[in-house]
């Protein structure tokens, strides 16, 4: 019997090195995505040589109807099966500073990221809590921590998830299920284009941008049965720059 992980935004990123960490750790890994078909078929492949399996699942996640319609499809599927770890990891920036931000601009930040938690996770709880294990991961980042300038709609999708991650693990901890939010610093993705990596690694005290994977294998801490005790946590992976 297949145990079944859930990435969103799996394509590239953070989201494929979180993929082929589920992978590695056994699990057949559901890999979300919303247009960049090419790019998740290389997750896929990533996955096969991790040696497991894994399949695209291709929707919006900020868009309610097509979210409950896909992950009702997948289990319709899986009848015998769930999805016991969920990444809520599918987000985008879309900087601007307040004054000369665009309404489009903050509904689809918040949309995918804060949104894009709810509609994911409400329809693969139920499951999850009738067999009392489960683990919600959800991708915050150090801008829903900190507050960064330019990023109001950024800070605030990621710091309202942040607070939706400490309801969620009150509510269903007693069930098995545990809800952690990982904040990620700088990391070497494409959502860092356009930032100047030269000056702001003099502000990072072990004086890099990240990887991928060493955020991908902290989630997958969080995603094993070890991190048991370890729910409503926003976890930092900074470099130091922020705590």
């Amino acid at each position: 019997m297949s145990k079944y992980a859930l990435v969103t935004g799996g394509s590239r990123g953070i989201g494929r090195a979180v993929s082929v960490k589920l992978a590695q750790m056994g699990y057949s890994v559901v890999v979300n995505y919303v247009s960049n078909e090419e790019e998740a078929l290389k997750t896929l492949a990533l996955i096969a040589e991790a040696g497991s399996t894994g399949e695209l699942l291709k929707f919006d996640v900020s868009d309610v109807e097509a979210t409950t319609q896909a992950l009702e499809g997948w289990q319709a599927a899986h009848p015998n099966e769930y999805i016991e770890v969920i990444v809520n990891n599918a987000g985008i920036r879309k900087d601007n500073l307040m004054i000369w931000m665009e309404p489009e601009d903050w509904y689809k930040v918040l949309g995918i990221s804060l949104n894009g938690f709810y509609n994911v996770t409400r329809p693969l709880l139920q499951k999850m809590l009738r067999k009392k294990y489960g683990r919600i991961i959800n991708m915050a980042s150090l801008s829903g921590l900190k507050g960064l300038p330019g990023q109001a709609n950024y800070s605030a999708s990621k710091g309202g998830l942040i607070a939706a991650t400490k309801a969620l693990a009150q509510e269903i901890g007693r069930k098995g299920v545990t809800v952690n939010a990982v904040a990620p610093g700088f990391v070497k993705t494409e959502m860092v284009e356009g930032l100047d990596e030269a000056e702001l690694k003099k502000t990072i005290p072990v004086g890099r941008f990240g990887e991928a994977e060493e955020v991908a294998a902290l989630v997958g801490f969080l995603a094993s049965p070890e991190a048991g005790y370890i729910t409503g946590e926003c976890i930092s992976i900074n470099g130091g720059l922020y705590s």
